[in-house]
């Protein structure tokens, strides 16, 4: 399905950037399937097996806010704000 459907139809997208988020299912992250994923998206690769970890598990926080988070505070303190407006 990977080959034959969603990459072909992710090239018929114009999309700029695209992060792909994977669970940690043993089905999911077998040596094939993740050479195939870090071939496709590069770093832009959230699972067990690559470039971005899988975070641990938490009942507060989904590993989608997880990384979400992480990655919107090193925006917002890139410049090191002094002010709360700026």
């Amino acid at each position: 399905m990977i080959t034959n459907f969603f990459i072909p139809e992710l090239n018929n997208h114009d999309i700029q950037e695209l992060w792909f988020q994977q669970d940690g299912t043993t089905c999911h992250t077998a040596r094939a399937t993740i050479d195939l994923l870090k071939d496709t998206f590069g770093d832009c690769l959230i699972s067990r097996f690559g470039p971005v970890n899988w975070p641990p598990r938490s009942c507060d926080l989904t590993p989608l806010d997880y990384f979400l988070w992480g990655y919107v505070k090193s925006l917002v303190y890139a410049d090191k704000p002094q002010t709360l407006d700026h």
